[in-house]
């Protein structure tokens, strides 16, 4: 037993390594834990949002995240917007000078990034902070002895304060734990691959429907996508084979159309709708799929899930080196539940539009209408980018509970960049630093003479606690006792 580890993570995707590397920024002792021997090469998402870039932005990872965008290539300009139920957003039509899109452009460039790649930069961020993954090790057992966590595994027993399942819908740690997962059934079976195609000429480009479901072809060549409203596959995990992705776009498209090779791991994939009923019971939580599960329109499941990792990352380091009450725990899920429970309702929403019968169709067609207008294609991907996302904290002033936007400095330099160490940034442009005096060292104090929002207190996951527009102090008292806790930050 490894009396050293305040936290084991179980599960190595995306998120599991983004809650380590936040919990090792903040020196917490921590250990990840992954039953597969090898990062899992499927195709899944192939792009994150605007708050997940400024997340790993804030940590010095976007000049690695520009470099993967320029090795990968993308048939897509440099506003990509995504879709809406297999209807391309089209970026022309987007008010790009609308206030919540026109404050986070510094991450454009950062955008088209595949869920392997990101996985593997993810890991070496993690190796550099000193964290050890163990790869090969399932989790068999949980005691929660409420002073800390015995782990069962294949390779004996662990212990630590606390566990935090990040291991997928499918979450053994979620099951131990005991948490509800309820939710909504899947009715369809949808297939992702990569594929050399003997006849690319019979099948259309693009999203085709059909009386047997839906389809994509592109824009990559040979990238196809089919869904299928069959009542969900019996069996999900079964391997994927070509057969099986050849079977469904013929019969989807109505073609006989012939694949010759998967290029990629190909994956299938269910609207299987669920979140937990508790994102923590006692010293056990949750967070990415493990928490919540939906169909994977958009990449909304990756960007979810490291919302909740950064969220939780300094809130759970926070409460293990003593400087925060175990309470603020429960802001985790107070914060994060809501915004669960949106993307599994946008999702569900685009299986309602997706559905070939009539009366879907006909919806398909009005929403078509609205996403024909400026505003209702800046309305999607404004709802798609994750800008339009607020924490419900106290203030009046527009920033506080966003996502701090980008800002420029009088040096040169941006705030983002004062962020690579994590911890709490205390922005003061104020000429006598009337801010600054405050922060008791439990915030990285940036001076500024520029122009613009006089003082704001931006959290570790990039949530503003505290901003004002006068040199007037009123309310930081209470946000960085309320947030930062007592000591350093």
């Amino acid at each position: 037993m490894n009396r050293d580890v305040k936290v084991i993570v179980v599960g190595a995707g995306p998120v599991g390594l983004t809650l380590a590397a936040e919990l090792a920024l903040a020196g917490v002792p921590v250990q990840v834990l992954e039953r597969r021997t090898a990062p899992d090469p499927a195709m899944k998402a192939q792009s994150i949002n605007v708050p997940t870039a400024e997340a790993l932005d804030r940590r010095g990872l976007l000049p690695a995240l520009e470099e993967i965008q320029r090795e990968t290539p993308v048939p897509f300009g440099p506003r990509f917007t995504g879709h809406f139920a297999g209807m391309p957003l089209d970026p022309g039509l987007v008010d790009w000078a609308d206030p919540e899109l026109a404050v986070h452009r510094a991450v454009d460039g950062a955008r088209m990034i595949p869920q392997p790649r990101l996985e593997a930069l993810l890991a070496r961020h993690v190796e550099r902070l000193g964290v050890q993954v163990r790869r090969g090790v399932e989790v068999t057992a949980l005691e929660d002895t409420g002073e800390g966590v015995v782990v069962g595994t294949d390779s004996g027993p662990l212990r630590a304060g606390w566990v935090v399942g990040c291991d997928g819908g499918h979450s053994t740690v979620r099951r131990l734990a005991g948490i509800p997962f309820p939710g909504t059934d899947p009715e369809i079976t949808g297939y992702q691959a990569v594929v050399d195609i003997a006849d690319p000429e019979k099948l259309a480009d693009g999203w085709s429907w059909s009386p047997h479901g839906v389809y994509r072809h592109g824009p990559q060549p040979g990238r196809v996508a089919t869904v299928e409203f069959d009542g969900g596959p019996a069996d999900r995990t079964a391997p994927v084979t070509l057969a099986d992705v050849q079977s469904s776009l013929r019969r989807v498209s109505g073609t006989d159309v012939t694949l010759t090779a998967l290029r990629a791991a190909p994956t299938r994939w269910t609207d299987n709708t669920r979140q937990a009923s508790a994102y923590r019971a006692g010293r056990v939580l949750l967070a990415g799929d493990a928490a919540h599960v939906h169909p994977p329109f958009g990449g909304q499941g990756l960007n979810l899930g490291m919302g909740d990792a950064v969220n939780l990352g300094w809130k759970l380091a926070a409460v293990v080196s003593g400087r925060s009450p175990e309470a603020l725990l429960d802001t985790y899920d107070a914060e994060r539940r809501p915004v669960g429970a949106w993307v599994l309702d946008w999702t569900r929403a685009q299986i309602g539009v997706l559905r070939g019968d009539p009366k879907s169709g006909a919806l398909r067609g009005v929403v078509a209408d609205l996403l024909a207008t400026r505003d209702g294609t800046t309305y999607a991907v404004k709802q798609i980018a994750g800008v339009t996302q607020r924490t419900p904290l106290p203030g009046a002033h527009p920033w506080t509970g966003r996502y701090v936007p980008d800002v420029p400095l009088s040096d040169g330099s941006r705030l983002a960049d004062h962020a690579h160490g994590g911890g709490f940034l205390l922005l003061d442009r104020t000429p006598d630093a009337v801010f600054a005096g405050r922060a008791g060292g439990r915030a990285r104090v940036v001076r500024d003479d520029g122009t613009g929002v006089l003082g704001a207190l931006v959290r570790p996951d990039g949530v503003v606690a505290w901003a004002t527009d006068t040199a007037d102090a009123d309310g930081l008292a209470e946000a960085l006792a309320r947030w930062a806790g007592g000591g350093a930050a």
